[in-house]
């Protein structure tokens, strides 16, 4: 989490109000104990609460990727990532510790092996030049499904991109 700089979307500063059917993930932020944190996605509402926890929101039908990680005097406790959709007001979702109302899960990955491997994923979509926001909701299943049946996953590509996007412009 970054320090006391003021949080900015598009330039300007992020809206002290959120606007209806936000989705809010509150991050904390205690060093090499409890770390919360976004790796991905676009936020438009922040609210600090102290300096160790904030409260961002998401707009409906956009992706974020949520980290948690916790540690004891004995080691790491729980290592998780998530990537979520924020719903849509009316549309079915499921329930997240930390995240209110819940979201549409499309990834779900306990345990640093897999964690890790998930964040090279999201480093490698980046390294093709798209934000990792953009890319299609099946790839994220996909990735899942593959890592939970012990498998490698097939990577994310320009091709596949591509066709997601024209999909989309086709049925929203």
């Amino acid at each position: 989490m970054t320090g006391n700089a003021a949080p900015r979307v598009r330039g300007g500063p992020l809206p002290a109000v959120a606007a209806p059917f936000t989705t809010f993930v509150e991050l904390t932020w205690l060093e090499k104990k409890i770390e919360h944190w976004i790796r991905f996605g676009r936020e438009v509402h922040e609210q600090i609460l102290d300096r160790r926890r904030r409260i961002v929101g998401f707009a409906p039908n956009t992706t974020f990727a949520f980290v948690r990680w916790a540690a004891n005097d004995f080691g790491t406790v729980i290592s998780r990532i998530d990537i979520v959709r924020a719903v849509r007001a009316g549309e079915p979702f499921q329930t997240l510790p930390f995240v209110r109302p819940g979201g549409d899960i499309l990834l779900k990955v306990e345990g640093w092996p897999k964690v890790e491997r998930v964040l090279q994923f999201i480093d490698a979509i980046e390294a093709l030049g798209i934000d990792p926001i953009d890319a299609a909701p099946d790839h994220w299943r996909h990735v899942h499904n593959r890592l939970s049946a012990g498998h490698e996953p097939r990577a994310y590509t320009r091709e596949r991109h591509d066709a997601w996007l024209q999909r989309r412009r086709v049925a929203p």
